[in-house]
């Protein structure tokens, strides 16, 4: 058997959110190209099904439980990643999403959520991270965030706000840690199959497929095969970067324009 095309043996990953979906698909990945990964989310339950699932494919996988989003708790969740080997190589920081509401209907819960969840959650998780990956000289810091920085949709300002500076975090910490060996860099997913939730169904998903130029949902491994990459020797010049992977979403001006284009009703 070749080699993998991106080798991970030794490394040792942390990923936030990874029990489902996405961050599922992440932790696969990146445990088939050998790393010893840690799935930290909110349902342990979740990630120790996934864990076991990796583990009887003699791959190696753990789980941490996700208990909070503050400094203390990012701080301890690092800790305990990188207790076991004595280095943490990956930390994906996938965990995200928001309660939906207009900016008349936002109270101060829903935008802390949306800021603590998704863009708070990077600092304290690179701060407790930095100082491991700078005695090893190598460290990738990588962040799930979304088209939503770049576009509008109702309702969702708040989190469109903190993807924007969950961005600009990326470009920040990249320059910041340029020197130590630590890259920074994220993944902006666009619409991506999931199986629940109201864009879960096939009625919806069909109709909204229609404005996708590439004519359908992504899945969650076109996300984590980015991240894969990113994640690996081979993107050590990459860094202070976003990956969009939208199937080309964001290109048209409006979706009337994907409906001259292809003739669609």
């Amino acid at each position: 058997m070749s080699a993998p095309a991106f080798d991970l043996s030794g490394r040792v990953a942390l990923v936030t959110g990874g029990g489902r979906g996405i961050g599922a698909a992440i932790a696969t990945r990146l445990a088939e190209a050998g790393a010893s990964v840690v799935i930290a989310n909110r349902t342990l339950d979740v990630a120790e099904a996934l864990a076991a699932d990796l583990t009887a494919r003699n791959l190696s996988a753990r789980t941490a439980p996700l208990p909070g989003l503050g400094r203390a708790e990012l701080h301890d969740l690092v800790g305990s990643a990188a207790a076991g080997a004595g280095r943490l190589d990956i930390v994906v920081h996938n965990a995200g999403g928001c309660p939906w509401a207009s900016i008349d209907e936002l109270d101060e819960e829903k935008l802390e959520q949306a800021l603590s969840l998704n863009l708070k959650a990077c600092f304290w998780l690179a701060q407790a991270a930095a100082p491991i990956m700078r005695r090893q000289n190598f460290g990738r810091i990588l962040v799930t965030s979304s088209v939503s920085a770049r576009v509008a949709m109702a309702g969702g300002a708040h989190y469109s706000a903190a993807k924007a500076g969950v961005n600009a975090f990326i470009r920040g910490a990249a320059f910041e840690y340029a020197r130590d060996g630590i890259t920074v860099n994220g993944v902006e997913p666009g619409f991506i199959a999931k199986d629940r939730g109201s864009m879960s169904k096939p009625e919806v998903a069909d109709r909204l497929g229609q404005f996708i130029p590439v004519g359908h949902y992504g899945e969650a491994d076109d996300i984590a095969f980015a991240m894969l990459y990113l994640a690996s020797e081979q993107a050590k010049y990459t860094t202070g970067q976003t990956i969009v992977v939208d199937g080309g979403s964001t290109l048209p001006e409006t979706g009337y324009a994907v409906e001259k284009h292809w003739g669609l009703s």
